[in-house]
């Protein structure tokens, strides 16, 4: 009968450690996407924007939404572009289900 507790122990942290897995993904994919998308606002394209991007991301890992948005508050207060929070928020919530969307399906 233990082995069937086991069993099911190590089934539970293996889910566990897939969902962890496809979240930290997902927020990668996302902080990527804002990036990409504050830095088109600041006028950067091409290998800038990609740059940009790519450095943000390595930036914001492991932090919480909270930083993420505060980071890219700030970039845009540099870059001298206005916009409220809720547009940000928005944004963010919109990229995350993008984002979760895309790596639940694999891509």
């Amino acid at each position: 009968m233990s082995d069937a507790f086991q069993d099911r122990e190590n089934t539970f942290e293996q889910m566990f450690a897939n969902d962890e897995t496809l979240r930290f993904k997902a927020i990668a994919r996302r902080n990527k996407a804002l990036a990409l998308w504050i830095a088109d606002m600041k006028g950067l394209a091409g290998e800038a924007a990609e740059k940009y991007a790519a450095d943000f991301v390595g930036a914001q890992i492991g932090k919480s939404d909270d930083d993420v948005a505060a980071a890219l508050r700030d970039d845009l207060a540099r870059a001298n572009v206005d916009f409220s929070d809720n547009r940000l928020r928005k944004k963010m919530g919109e990229e995350t289900a993008a984002a979760l969307a895309s790596v639940k399906a694999g891509k």
